[in-house]
């Protein structure tokens, strides 16, 4: 009996030595943790309004340690991110469609991957604004709007026109080589399918310069008057005599002024240049017969490109020899020999028989002219 309480004993003591080797509560087995897998694997997308295509990335889960976020779009680094718990990723976008992929990694180190639709729709640009400047024939077009990456411009002048790439804050520059009426059309694009168009009606005028035709419409006929008591006057009109030598539809219509110094002026667009020629011929309607014998003056003034020309003296008077039909004067300015072949001129004077002053009924009067041309 002694000897099998002897034997319990011993075994007692081993139990109890062995379990003292390990600290209490602590072991090698570690299993467990492959049961504390993570859960509730989400996302949240932050999308921006501003057409940036910025979308920021918030992963969220249990237990998780670390997320890696491949954002679907882009090549190498630039496609994905690694997400702590709690933070998020922020990626630019093209507009269009996505599948964003979530890895999850526990503190096991086993990872649970997740896939998220994500799309990107920008909105159409919003206040668009277009402002335009013209000389003559030349445009300029400049144009902002909110929510545009950039513009696109057509300027109404070309069959299936492609249209003209337009940079926020530039500015573009268009020669037109006709006179016309155009619709300048201002695409504000987006960066995706969205975009917003707005219209401009723009008149684009010849330069008024020789000749001078009354039937375009195209030009901004400007014949200045100067009088002392305001007879003086310059208007354009209907034809009154379409027949003959001029059957155009328009033609000016020239006031007699009451001074002998009376007359129009019209500065020139285009310079009136002698080295095509020093001959004006101009087509004259005269309906009174008193005026025969009489003589209009045509003058050039503001001479350019020489030195030599007198400014104030290119003056050449020529007489009306009819009445009641058109007829064709010439103004022969080769007759002057201090005109250089190469003077300009910037500016036309017209004048009626300047010898003395009139009173009425001369002064009041009319007669019609048309079409200006610089001959040889």
């Amino acid at each position: 009996m002694k000897k099998i309480k002897f034997i319990y004993s011993f075994a007692f003591l081993l139990v109890v030595a062995i379990s003292c080797t390990s600290k209490d509560g602590i072991d090698k087995d570690l299993s467990f943790l492959k049961t504390v897998a993570s859960g509730n694997v989400n996302k949240a997308y932050t999308i921006s309004n501003d057409n940036s295509g910025n979308v920021t990335i918030s992963p969220s889960g249990n237990g998780v340690s670390s997320f890696e976020v491949d954002f679907g779009h882009g090549t190498g680094s630039s496609a994905m991110a690694v997400v702590k718990p709690g933070g998020s990723a922020t990626h630019a976008y093209p507009e269009g469609t996505y599948t964003v992929t979530i890895k999850a990694t526990d503190i096991a180190g086993v990872v649970a991957t997740s896939t998220y639709p994500l799309t990107v729709t920008y909105r159409a640009p919003e206040n668009v604004s277009v402002n335009t400047s013209q000389s003559v024939h030349n445009l300029k077009v400049k144009a902002s709007a909110d929510y545009a990456a950039s513009f696109m411009v057509y300027f109404g002048d070309a069959v299936n026109e492609a249209g003209t790439p337009l940079a926020k804050g530039a500015e573009l520059s268009h020669d037109y080589s006709l006179a016309g009426n155009y619709d300048v059309k201002v695409v504000a694009l987006s960066g995706g399918a969205a975009k917003t168009e707005k219209v401009t009606a723009i008149t684009v005028t010849d330069p008024f310069g020789f000749p001078i035709n009354f039937d375009s419409t195209f030009i901004t006929w400007f014949f200045g008057t100067f009088d002392d008591w305001g007879m003086q006057g310059f208007a354009t009109v209907a034809n009154p005599f379409p027949t003959g030598l001029n059957t155009s539809s328009r033609v000016g219509k020239y006031t007699i002024g009451h001074a002998g110094w009376s007359g129009t002026y019209s500065p020139l667009d285009t310079p009136l240049d002698f080295s095509a020629g020093k001959k004006i011929k101009v087509l004259v309607y005269n309906p009174d017969p008193s005026f025969v014998g009489k003589k209009m003056n045509i003058e050039l003034e503001w001479a350019i490109g020489t030195t030599s020309a007198n400014p104030w003296g290119a003056i050449v008077k020529t007489a009306f020899t009819t009445s009641g039909e058109w007829e064709e004067l010439v103004f022969d300015f080769s007759t002057n020999a201090a005109i250089p072949s190469d003077a300009k001129f910037k500016q036309l004077v017209l004048r009626f028989d300047d010898s003395e002053d009139h009173p009425a009924p001369l002064g009041g009067s009319v007669f019609y002219v048309d079409n200006f041309r610089l001959t040889n």
